[in-house]
């Protein structure tokens, strides 16, 4: 069951600027090297995909913790982002993870919300599915420090930055 409905839509000029990872220029940033998708990005909201491949399993062809792990964390980056304007800086503090469930042979779909907000701290928590069941492989609780720079959470001053 998707947790997207419960998040309002993004102003479309902020959707685009989250919708994809891109690099620093021809440098591939970690999200990339393993392959993540965003599939919808809202307010206070995201869904990113990590493909399967056999270079993310460890030995038994079960997709390596530390793959989910990355996942889970870099999902709520979009969500807290959003928030604020391009000169934001955040990172994680605090990550716990808990493995519910081994996952094989499918890729992962994993959604992330913000819990809280706070001037210099965001809350999220995310949880991981196997995309071709919707079982639960995998849910998380994290920390984000956050430096908003010169923050905008006005739609219309948005743009213009």
């Amino acid at each position: 069951m998707s947790r997207a409905d419960q998040h309002a839509e993004l102003d479309p000029i902020v959707r685009t600027r989250w919708s994809v990872f891109s690099g620093r220029g021809n440098v591939e940033l970690f999200p990339q090297l393993l392959g993540l998708q965003i599939e919808d990005v809202r307010v206070d909201y995201c869904r990113m995909r990590l493909p399967h491949r056999q270079q993310i399993e460890r030995f038994g062809g079960i997709v390596h913790g530390g793959a989910l792990s990355a996942l889970l964390d870099t999902v709520v980056v979009p969500a807290i982002g959003q928030a604020y304007g391009p000169d934001a800086r955040f990172a994680t503090v605090d990550l716990h993870v808990q493995f519910l469930s081994a996952l094989t042979d499918d890729d992962a779909v994993a959604e992330g919300w913000i819990v809280r907000r706070g001037r210099s701290t965001v809350f999220c928590e995310a949880e991981a599915r196997a995309a071709s069941t919707d079982r639960v492989v995998a849910r998380s609780m994290m920390t984000y420090t956050v430096n908003p720079g010169a923050s905008v959470t006005d739609p219309e001053q948005r743009a213009v930055r």
